[in-house]
């Protein structure tokens, strides 16, 4: 009898809760807080992910109405493509379409060609961007996102494409771009119908758009944002064969999890000060995502400066959450031109006043 219970408990399926991916990231959008994740600073391939930065430095540096001949370098091209023609004259913002919905790598080395003249020079200004927004664990060798020759490719981690996708989100004309499921344009030669590849704008009402990625040694790669009522969350997958099922439901899990805190109001922003209440302000609300319980481990911090320049920031706002800061919002003063008239010893006095 306990031979037969034995052979019974060794077939009963366990319910496993991992997720297929080699490293994956989910982040609040807003405080850029990591609410989960594994292997988050893990350096992979990302393959066709790459054209989010892509397609910022594009946006970044060109007239999208600009209208552009195919240059020769196209011929280059291998993989996914829009097949456009040498000679076919077409708009940047086409190109821009082909590339995110289609992931055109014809089309990626000719927005390499019309903003920086090859490849080479488009690449240091991804790199200088990656650099800019912290991406520590990225280096980018081209703006498609296919392997060299010698095997090598564009190397990122789930944690560093989080931020460029948080970055990108700020675009409006990115995230237009990348919600749209279908897209007509007409170039010199051609009418051209494209249907985006990110199946998850159909099998997730919530989502706001990504891009998708994949080759034989990166396998599949997705970057995506959702955003439900107020909340706004990207979801990054790399070497995953389930990615689309799998980041849906990452997406069910935080929304339901989280509820969206206003940590700072800037229309309600004050400084219990006599020097300087009714006098400052911030550009920026912050808000992050919180259960009911992590809201007494955020903490704020008001940090005035003993000396100002010529500009309007006389300081900063430190938000802390869990005893790490994750956030600084400048402390803008709205009349500078009084506050300038102050000596050294003045601002010392307030300084003291406001601190005491």
């Amino acid at each position: 009898m306990k031979k037969i219970v034995l052979f019974l408990i060794l077939f009963i399926p366990f319910k496993i809760n991992a997720l297929s991916a080699s490293s994956y990231i989910v982040m609040d959008a807003n405080s850029k807080r990591v609410l989960e994740g594994s292997n988050i600073n893990s350096k992979k391939l990302i393959a066709s992910t790459t054209k989010i930065m892509t397609a910022i430095i594009t946006l970044e540096n060109i007239d999208v109405n600009k209208e552009v001949k195919i240059s020769n370098e196209v011929l280059k091209a291998y993989g996914s493509a829009i097949y456009i023609e040498v000679g076919e004259r077409i708009k940047i913002i086409d190109l821009l379409y082909g590339l995110m919905l289609r992931s055109g790598n014809d089309a990626a080395i000719e927005l390499a060609q019309s903003v920086s003249g090859s490849m080479e020079k488009f690449v240091e200004l991804m790199n200088e961007k990656a650099k800019e927004l912290n991406m520590n664990d990225t280096v980018f060798i081209n703006n498609h996102g296919l392997e060299n020759n010698d095997g090598n490719g564009n190397v990122s981690s789930a944690y560093d494409m989080a931020l460029l996708m948080q970055y990108a989100l700020s675009n409006n004309r990115f995230k237009e771009i990348i919600k749209t499921k279908k897209y007509i344009c007409k170039s010199s030669y051609k009418t051209y119908v494209w249907f985006n590849k990110n199946k998850l704008l159909d099998q997730y009402n919530y989502c706001i758009g990504g891009k998708t990625g994949f080759t034989k040694k990166a396998r599949r790669t997705l970057v995506t944002a959702a955003q439900k009522d107020d909340k706004t969350i990207i979801v990054v997958t790399l070497n995953d064969p389930n990615d689309f099922s799998n980041q849906k439901k990452l997406y069910e899990s935080n929304f339901d999890k989280y509820k969206l805190v206003t940590i700072l109001d800037k229309n309600k922003f004050n400084i219990d000060d006599s020097n300087y209440k009714d006098k400052v302000y911030i550009n920026n609300d912050f808000k992050m995502l919180l259960t009911n319980d992590e809201e007494k481990k955020v903490k704020i911090n008001y940090n005035l400066y003993l000396n100002t320049s010529n500009d309007n920031k006389i300081g900063v706002v430190q938000i802390y959450f869990d005893n790490k800061k994750i956030g600084d919002i400048d402390i803008l003063l709205k009349n500078k031109n009084n506050e300038s008239k102050k000596n050294w010893f003045q601002k010392i006095i307030d300084f003291l006043i406001f601190w005491k």
